[in-house]
C-alpha cells in the first residue's frame, strides 16, 4: 500500500495557488494506490472514466486501483509534480508542461513514443457567448469592440491560456499572411494587445475562468470546445462560435518515472495510459466534448465537430520551444503586453 503524505511542494515565490491537494487514500492491503496529477478540464472525463479503468484492472488482475486525484490549472500542476508531488501519471494540457517534469529529472522515458505521439485528446480554441449571442459575436475582430467583456485564464499557471493566447496570436499571423503574403509578428501582437485590454480577469485554469463565467462575468469567454460542449450537455445554455482562423489543441499524458519507481506502480501506471488511448476511454472523452486521437472514434464523431477553415496547429508558430521563448519568455510577446510595451 502506498502511503502518500500531504505533500507542500512549489517553487518559491509561487505562492498558495500552487499546492496540489490530492485527497487521502482509502487503499487496503491488497490494493493499488494510482496518484493522478492531471489539469482541472479532464476533471469531469475522469469522473467517469476512473471506475471504468477500476472495473477493467479488477478483470484483468483482481487487484482493485484505489486513485488519489489531484485536478489544478495545468501549469500550476506540472510545477507540482517537478517540485515533489509524487504523481504516478501526469495528464496536462500541453507538451510543454510534461516537459517541465521531463527537464526536472521525474520523466525519463521518450513519452512520444507512446501511440499518438502521447496525446490522448484533441479540442480547438472557441468563443463562447450567452445565450442567442447577445453581443453578436461572429469572430476574433468582435472581441476588439468597445463594451465587449472578454474572459481567458491566465497563461502564467494555466495551460488552456497558453492555448487561447497561441490562437489569437495565431490568428493574427494568419490575418497578416492574407492580406500581405507573410507572417507579421508585430501585427499578432497588436491584435493580441486588442482583444487584451477588453480582458475582465485572468483567473488561475481554464474550470475557474469557466466558473466565473457562469457567475456572469464577462461576455464572451475564450476557452476550450471541449469546455463548451461538456456545459451544453449538463443543460447550460451557450452558444458556440469557432473563429474561421484557431489552433488545434493537443493534450498529452505519460507515466511519472521518478514516482513509479519509488511507489511500484510502473505496471499499473503504464496499463492506465494505455487505457486512455483505447476505444472506450476515446468515446467517454468524445462524450464529454473532446476530440478523439482514435482515428475510428473520429470518424464516428465527425458529424459533431465543426473544422474551422484556417485551423492551425503548434507547429505554425514554429513549436512549443519557439513559442515558449518567443510568447512566454520573460520579455516575450505575452508579458510585452501586460506591460503595454
Amino acid at each position: 500500500m502506498l502511503l502518500l503524505a500531504v505533500l507542500l511542494i512549489i517553487t518559491a515565490g509561487c505562492g498558495k495557488e500552487e499546492r496540489a491537494q490530492p485527497a487521502e487514500s482509502t487503499a487496503q492491503d491488497g490494493d493499488v494506490t494510482l496518484v493522478i496529477g492531471a489539469y482541472s478540464v479532464v476533471k469531469d472525463a475522469f469522473s467517469e472514466m476512473l471506475p471504468q479503468f477500476q472495473a477493467y484492472w479488477k478483470e484483468q488482475t483482481g487487484q482493485k486501483v484505489v486513485f488519489q486525484e489531484s485536478y489544478e490549472a495545468s501549469g500550476t500542476q506540472a510545477r507540482a509534480i517537478a517540485g515533489g508531488f509524487e504523481a504516478d501519471v501526469a495528464v496536462l494540457a500541453m507538451e510543454g508542461d510534461l516537459d517541465k517534469i521531463s527537464d526536472a529529472g521525474f520523466i525519463t522515458h521518450d513519452w512520444k513514443s507512446q501511440p499518438n505521439q502521447g496525446l490522448i485528446t484533441k479540442s480547438i480554441v472557441v468563443l463562447g457567448t450567452r445565450e442567442g449571442n447577445p453581443k453578436g459575436i461572429k469572430d476574433w475582430d468582435d472581441l476588439t469592440r468597445k463594451g465587449v467583456k472578454v474572459l481567458y485564464p491566465n497563461p502564467k499557471t494555466s495551460g488552456g491560456a497558453q492555448w487561447d493566447i497561441n490562437a489569437i496570436y495565431g490568428a493574427g499571423l494568419k490575418r497578416s499572411e492574407a492580406e500581405t503574403g507573410t507572417k507579421d509578428p508585430a501585427f499578432a501582437k497588436q491584435y493580441l494587445e486588442s482583444i487584451h485590454k477588453n480582458v475582465e480577469s485572468l483567473d488561475k485554469s481554464g474550470r475557474a475562468s469557466m466558473a466565473a463565467f457562469e457567475y456572469g462575468v464577462g461576455d464572451v469567454i475564450v476557452t476550450y470546445e471541449n469546455e463548451l460542449l461538456a456545459r451544453i450537455m449538463n443543460g447550460v445554455n451557450y452558444d458556440i462560435v469557432v473563429p474561421k482562423n484557431t489552433i488545434l489543441i493537443e493534450n498529452p499524458a505519460a507515466v511519472v518515472d521518478k514516482n513509479v519507481d519509488k511507489h511500484g506502480t510502473r505496471k499499473v501506471a503504464e496499463a492506465f495510459i494505455s487505457y486512455l488511448q483505447s476505444e472506450e476511454a476515446q468515446r467517454t472523452f468524445v462524450k464529454y466534448g473532446f476530440r478523439s486521437v482514435d482515428e475510428k472514434i473520429a470518424e464516428e464523431s465527425k458529424d459533431k465537430y465543426v473544422v474551422p477553415e484556417g485551423l492551425f496547429d503548434i507547429g505554425y508558430l514554429g513549436g512549443w520551444k519557439e513559442v515558449r521563448q518567443n510568447l512566454y519568455s520573460k520579455k516575450g510577446v505575452w508579458y510585452q503586453v501586460l506591460a503595454g510595451i
